[in-house]
């Protein structure tokens, strides 16, 4: 007879895995991918090693998890910046959301954005970017349409934007800059590299 799991038994099961992610999340902030190991995570959540690998097989699927659930938080805050105004609003939105969120926690978004990391999480970092990149494609191709930007190619466009931010923010990320510099230099950038007509141009 196959055993199943009664649905108190599952409900403790997924709470012990909502715990140990956040052990990871605050982990990974503090000590980055390169102090991560099973038993840290296990001495963070208060559990036994043993009960991190009943969950997870190793580092790579750790960040995984963490990838699927604050990444995937960040990718929806870009995209719901993208969902009204002009463009100048909707480019301006997504970079300060893109970039002033990751600026609130630098050691995990190092992490997430640039940390030399397992090839499997490489992976999934890949699919977050193209993700985000779909959000500054959103707001490049409604200001085409409203022509306030020439016309180009959006996907690559939001492409090299969303490639160039990151890049940007590895350096300040690592040296803890001041937001209130960094982000309006980013913003001023994407609108001259979009070429972005304002109403009186």
């Amino acid at each position: 007879m196959v055993y199943r799991r009664t649905p108190a038994v599952q409900a403790r099961l997924d709470a012990q895995r909502a715990l140990i992610v956040q052990a990871v999340t605050r982990v990974l902030s503090r000590d980055g991918f390169a102090g991560l190991s099973m038993a840290a995570v296990a001495a963070e959540a208060g559990v036994a090693t043993g009960t991190v690998y009943k969950q997870f097989e190793n580092k790579a699927a750790l960040v995984a998890a963490v990838f699927e659930i604050v990444v995937a938080r960040e990718v929806e805050a870009v995209r719901a910046a993208v969902a009204d105004g002009d463009v100048l609003h909707r480019v301006s939105a997504a970079v300060e959301t893109f970039a002033g969120r990751a600026l609130k926690n630098p050691k995990l978004a190092y992490v997430l954005l640039a940390e030399p990391v397992d090839p499997a999480v490489d992976a999934q970092r890949l699919q977050f970017r193209r993700a985000f990149a779909a959000s500054f494609e959103t707001a490049i191709a409604h200001g085409i349409a409203e022509g306030r930007l020439p016309a180009q190619d959006a996907a690559l466009s939001a492409a090299a934007l969303v490639g160039a931010i990151g890049e940007v923010l590895v350096g300040p990320l690592a040296a803890a800059p001041h937001a209130e510099t960094v982000i309006p230099e980013l913003v001023a950038f994407a609108v001259r590299a979009l070429g972005a007509r304002t109403e009186s141009s």
